[in-house]
């Protein structure tokens, strides 16, 4: 099959880390030998690629062509107009991407489009789709569906690209109900899980893990950018309550100064630690040397970081939104936490401290959740949609 993937969610030279779970299962998808992908991933236009302008300085830097991990990946660039160019975000996206689309439909015998995030990438998808008479798939992975569709426009724009997909994934069963509730099809909503590297995510040397990050006593970490939805300033209060632990913070983002306040103010400076971005490849490390991880995300589909965590044989507590629930489905993966507040999450670390699994046990878990399954459903389901 020849597939022509469309995200403004992939990894590149400028920025390894965005969007990841998207890159992973892709990268499977072209390890089975039955699918020839080429990759469009569209980033924002910007002028300058000085430090000082943060983000969009990395949006600059970002290469026109590259090739990862054997996947050929194009970067057009589109325009964004911060803060107040949301309802028009779709039809900037395509306006950037129309012609590289083209092209590569024209040159490879593109017969499939398979995008991933629904807004503004599967809306943006759905015109190109419709211009060059070719089916289209369209993956759900969170935000897109259980926010986004809270906004007036936006919520229209969805709704006609998903009526107008010939098929649709969500990564979790959870994300299924907004688009039932706009009264798309069931018929053609297909829910595919993300699945984990257990070949990278493994148990690793504990002694070892624990010297690399200088965890000392129980350890605690919590893994994802510094954004309110992830929750991270609630694990900092709750270690007022977790008096015997420590807690080291993996990710970057707007909110470290807002952390790094609050660590100071509640004296907690020395047992919380923020590590900044954590390299994907030195997670397993992290994840061995920890006791549990904290996710106390408001929002989320399907959660990488929790069955990477179970992968190295650490339990997590995880509260209970959107599809977590589908991943922390047993007492060896960890705890589910109802209240997302801080006292919830030293309520969950202290219960599961009081009753912790077994590391193998938590292995055996993840192991449950390997990507073969997925790569299998996006298969026939890809295969379905051809002629």
């Amino acid at each position: 099959m020849n597939i022509l993937s469309f995200t403004t969610l992939y990894p590149n030279a400028a920025q390894p880390v965005l969007g990841i779970f998207v890159e992973n299962r892709l990268r499977r998808l072209t390890e089975s030998g039955r699918v020839n992908l080429t990759v469009v991933a569209p980033v924002p236009w910007f002028p300058f690629t000085a430090k000082a302008f943060g983000t969009y300085a990395a949006y600059a830097s970002v290469p026109a062509h590259e090739v990862r991990h054997g996947i050929e990946i194009f970067h057009p660039r589109y325009k964004v107009i911060p803060k107040v160019g949301m309802n028009i975000a779709p039809a900037l996206l395509y306006r950037g991407a129309r012609t590289i689309v083209r092209k590569l439909a024209r040159e490879r015998g593109a017969q499939l489009i398979d995008a991933h995030y629904f807004y503004p990438d599967g809306v943006a998808a759905a015109k190109l789709a419709g211009e060059l008479d070719l089916p289209l798939a369209i993956t759900a992975r969170g935000t897109d569906l259980n926010l986004i569709p809270q906004f007036d426009i936006p919520r229209l724009q969805i709704e006609q690209a998903a009526r107008a997909a010939n098929a649709i994934i969500t990564v979790c069963d959870a994300l299924q109900q907004p688009l039932l509730d706009m009264g798309i099809d069931a018929g053609k909503i297909t829910t595919l899980r993300n699945g984990v590297d257990l070949a990278l995510f493994r148990p690793l040397d504990r002694m070892a893990a624990r010297n690399r990050w200088g965890a000392d006593g129980r350890t605690i970490v919590s893994v994802g950018g510094l954004i309110e939805r992830k929750g991270h300033h609630l694990a900092i209060e709750a270690m007022k309550s977790v008096s015997d632990a420590s807690l080291l913070i993996a990710g970057g983002g707007e909110e470290r100064p807002a952390l790094e306040r609050q660590i100071t103010e509640l004296g907690l400076t020395g047992r919380v630690r923020l590590l900044g971005q954590v390299p994907h490849d030195s997670l397993p490390s992290l994840y061995s040397a920890a006791d549990a991880l904290v996710l106390a995300s408001s929002r989320e589909g399907w959660a990488n970081v929790l069955l990477e965590a179970m992968a190295c044989g650490t339990p997590v507590v995880a509260t209970d939104v959107w599809g977590t629930g589908e991943v922390v489905a047993a007492p060896e993966a960890g705890v589910l936490v109802k209240d997302r507040s801080a006292a919830g999450i030293a309520a969950g670390l202290k219960a599961l401290f009081d009753h912790p699994p077994e590391r193998t046990a938590t292995r055996a878990y993840a192991e449950g959740f390997s990507w073969d399954a997925t790569t299998q459903g996006q298969l026939r389901l890809f295969e379905s949609l051809l002629p």
